[in-house]
């Protein structure tokens, strides 16, 4: 076993999407975060096509493991466990991210840990920030979850306080990036227009913010159809789209919800700290209003790098290392894919 100071060294492969990511870790500290991406391949759909992105992980998944063995400078017989995200995420790409993890496991005769991908976006601030406060809140969003976390546990209880319950955060940014002419992925074209832009140009509404509204769960699907009538009533008319005033007011319609919600939910369950991650966590607008309404609440907002927020290899790793130092029962080498796996199943 290689272990430094009772440390072990976790293999992390996460292939819920189209990013395949491959991490090592030993403890809370980041050896080496190795990444390839097929989003070049999808941007003609405006969207990621299943199919793609697994013929894509299969190409990627060995040079990706060498080149973070290599930056870690470790062999692959010094890991001590590997992880592997079970789900969610689209079937057929988790499938080649557990088929590789169980080859490595069982060539490696190492414990292997099928994990949560939502948990994994948890446990990643770990690695920047330290061991997280219990109980902390997390609202992570990105193209596929919008969703507020209460963490008890991050080793043994995750509990899903809310979700989106139609269009996720960064899926409405795709959409509203192509009505805007912008490219795809959508998150960082519109944080660049919205620089330039008024947030108070345009009132978009505000998705399930009514005193009789779900608290906790978000709608952004209403939004993005808003934005899209409110463009298309410019065309018709004949007048300019003001790309960037629609690009900022959209954004802060967003980031307002998010973190109104996130806040809320921190104050009615009596906790402090509150950890942002996903891939739209990256969006300088939210982080910038989430630091600012959690500082006038009082709360501890810890946020990752963008580079930690986007799906990675090392959330995985990050996650097994948390499972391993809390004695946490490996998973069965016949572990499947799950592709709508419930939060509240950190580990499978």
């Amino acid at each position: 076993m290689s272990r430094v100071g009772g440390e072990a060294i976790v293999l992390g492969f996460e292939t819920s999407c189209d990013e395949t990511g491959v991490g090592l870790v030993r403890g809370r500290t980041l050896l080496a975060d190795a990444l390839a991406t097929s989003v070049a391949e999808h941007e003609r759909f405006g969207g990621v096509v299943p199919e793609i992105a697994s013929r894509a992980h299969l190409e990627a998944m060995v040079p990706t493991v060498h080149r973070a063995l290599a930056d870690a400078g470790v062999r692959a017989s010094d890991v001590d466990a590997v992880a592997v995200t079970a789900g969610p995420g689209l079937t057929g790409a988790l499938l080649v991210g557990l088929a590789a993890a169980k080859a490595y496991a069982l060539a490696l005769d190492r414990p292997l840990y099928g994990v949560n991908h939502l948990a994994a976006h948890v446990a990643v601030d770990e690695l920047q920030h330290g061991k997280l406060a219990e109980p902390s809140m997390a609202l992570l969003v990105s193209g596929g979850h919008s969703s507020l976390l209460l963490v008890p546990d991050l080793a043994h209880e995750v509990q899903s306080l809310g979700r989106t319950i139609d269009d996720a955060a960064g899926e409405a940014f795709d959409k509203v990036a192509r009505v805007l002419g912008l490219p795809f992925p959508g998150g960082p074209p519109i944080d660049r227009a919205a620089g330039e832009g008024d947030p108070a140009a345009i009132d978009f509404p505000r998705g399930l913010t009514g005193p009789r509204d779900a608290p906790y769960d978000f709608s952004f699907s209403g939004l993005k159809t808003a934005v899209a009538r409110w463009v298309e009533a410019r065309q018709r008319a004949g007048e300019p789209v003001p790309v960037a005033d629609v690009a900022a007011s959209f954004q802060e319609a967003v980031a307002d919800v998010l973190t109104r919600k996130a806040v809320r939910a921190c104050r009615d369950s009596g906790v402090d700290h509150l950890v942002l991650g996903g891939g739209v966590a990256a969006n300088s607008r939210l982080r910038a209003l989430a630091e600012e309404r959690c500082a006038a609440a009082g709360i501890v907002l810890r946020v990752p790098s963008p580079r930690l927020c986007t799906d990675n290899g090392a959330m995985v790793a990050a996650l097994g290392s948390r499972l391993v130092e809390a004695g946490v029962a490996p998973s069965a080498l016949d572990v499947g894919a799950d592709s709508s796996l419930p939060i509240d199943v950190v580990t499978r």
